[in-house]
């Protein structure tokens, strides 16, 4: 896979830098899955991926190991056929010693999620923001960062998840609760939302564009990244 590269916000002296991470090649990506603070809305995930036929999980939260070469900046990732879709999800990665927070999306085979939620997870690409804020600069506010997707559907771009980090579990829990040797080189995804349902009921949905948006009130600033998928046929 090639490098990713980060334009990376810190503070300095209540000052905003920007820098950059030209060459970050990450030896472990990691997807924690279930990872609400709150029961009822892992409950309520877990009950609307139940409709789509996903077995529970074994315990909450849960950490999936998937091949680091899955994730990408490009701005569109191919997939096969018509039953996968994205749900936004802050990311955590650690470069020379030091965590750093963007955005990316969980793409996933849903139909293949009713047979095994780790295999589904191993089929897509994973799509990454290219800019980040140095993690201890949010950690302290973590709770008032806004998490937000939107797809376009029918034509208008719709908001499918919204939310705050507060619904999530502290982000610093769910990596240092992962047992590795080294977390030089890891990448975390964090955990996702509730999809907001369609005119129709229908909650996890496929889409043709994501956008995927990560925004700090307190500092004042956001990272956005979007997305097209290109379907590819099924054939036999």
């Amino acid at each position: 896979m090639e490098p990713l590269a980060f334009a990376c916000e810190t503070l300095e002296g209540g000052q905003s830098r920007l820098a950059e991470i030209r060459s970050f090649s990450p030896s472990a990506l990691v997807i924690a899955g279930w990872t609400g603070r709150d029961a009822a809305a892992i409950s309520h995930h877990i009950e609307e991926l139940a409709a789509l036929g996903v077995p529970r999980p074994s315990r909450v939260p849960l950490y999936y190991r998937v091949a680091a070469q899955l994730l990408t900046q490009s701005p569109t990732i191919e997939v096969l056929g018509e039953d996968s879709s994205g749900e936004v999800e802050p990311v955590l990665f650690v470069c020379d010693g030091q965590c750093w927070l963007t955005v990316g999306s969980d793409h996933t085979d849903r139909k293949v999620e009713a047979y095994s939620v780790a295999v589904s997870k191993q089929l897509c690409a994973k799509p990454l923001a290219a800019a980040a804020w140095r993690w201890d600069d949010v950690a302290g506010h973590q709770d008032a960062i806004e998490l937000r997707s939107r797809i376009y559907e029918r034509g208008r771009w719709v908001d499918y998840q919204r939310g705050t980090l507060a619904e999530i579990r502290p982000l610093a829990e769910l990596r240092d609760g992962f047992e590795t040797d080294s977390v030089e080189g890891l990448v975390m995804t964090c955990g996702t939302l509730p999809a907001v349902p369609d005119e129709s009921g229908s909650g996890v949905r496929p889409a043709t564009q994501m956008e995927l948006e990560l925004r700090d009130p307190v500092l004042g600033r956001r990272i956005v990244q979007r997305y097209s998928v290109r379907t590819l046929p099924m054939v036999a």
